[in-house]
């Protein structure tokens, strides 16, 4: 008596043509939607959220930079890295964790440097500023190949301008002008599945270019990197679609298919049968 699911015997059912060809495109249009729910239920995906905070409060106040630019018209003794900023800071000729690559048979250099910088606006530039003896036409032009802040992001559906100016060339700008780009730096969290945090930083910019004199009337080019931080913080959060989500949503396909697929093999039978007997009318 509390059999809810009554079963009516197999004689009193009547097979049709028109049932079998509903029965077969349902259990097709079943697979084809479990399929397509099993492979959103495996991959995983990217929630992002904006706050206002500073995500990375155990960095100590810095942001780590990688520079890698190239400057094929300009002698390595020449080239040098400064920093400034609004604490005080102001270093001339950075050597830390930096390296010089001749290029074009010492004609040019590639400098590659990694340092940190305090969460505070300021600049770093590339210069002859700290060279022993000033050239008389020092030469900017330069191909950046990567600028970027914070840790590499190890998440491939991660889209987002953390390397901004990677690619960026001033080959066929004038020789002796300075470059200034000004950075609006972004801070970025990701999270992965297991709950582990990154902490790196997007950024946009803007650029112009200028020539500058010295107060001697001098012209000592230079490429200004300009930044100041956004309060602003992006967060990425790496998710997986709940199992009770994905067994609730087979169930509703399953279910809702075949109700579907009865009322539709119920309403042609209907119509069938009306037909016919339209038919045995006529020839009466």
């Amino acid at each position: 008596m509390f059999d809810i699911y009554r079963k009516v015997p197999k004689d009193l059912t009547q097979p049709t043509y028109t049932g079998a060809i509903i029965s077969v495109c349902c259990c097709l249009f079943i697979i084809f939607l479990f399929l397509s729910e099993l492979t959103g239920f495996i991959t995983t995906e990217i929630v992002n959220e904006l706050y206002v905070d500073d995500p990375d409060k155990d960095s100590g106040g810095k942001i780590d930079v990688n520079l890698n630019v190239s400057l094929p018209n300009l002698h390595c003794d020449l080239v040098g890295l400064d920093i400034q900023d609004e604490m005080g800071r102001h270093e001339v000729g950075h050597i830390d964790n930096s390296m010089k690559i001749p290029l074009r048979n010492g004609d040019g250099c590639r400098f590659e440097g990694r340092f940190s910088i305090n969460k505070v606006p300021g600049n770093f530039h590339v210069s002859t500023h700290s060279a022993t003896a000033q050239p008389e036409n020092p030469d900017m032009t330069h191909v950046i190949h990567k600028l970027t802040f914070g840790d590499t992001l190890q998440a491939h559906n991660v889209h987002g301008a953390f390397n901004a100016l990677g690619g960026a060339e001033r080959l066929a700008s004038n020789p002796l002008a300075s470059h200034d780009y000004i950075l609006k730096i972004v801070p970025t969290v990701f999270e992965n599945m297991k709950g582990k945090h990154q902490y790196s930083y997007q950024y946009t910019v803007a650029n112009k270019e200028y020539v500058a004199y010295s107060h001697t009337g001098r012209i000592i080019p230079a490429i200004w990197f300009r930044y100041d931080l956004s309060p602003i913080t992006v967060k990425y959060t790496e998710r997986r679609q709940p199992l009770y989500r994905f067994i609730t949503t087979i169930c509703a396909i399953i279910g809702g298919t075949f109700t579907v697929a009865g009322i539709l093999d119920s309403c042609i039978f209907t119509a069938s049968e009306a037909w016919k007997k339209i038919q045995l009318g006529k020839m009466q």
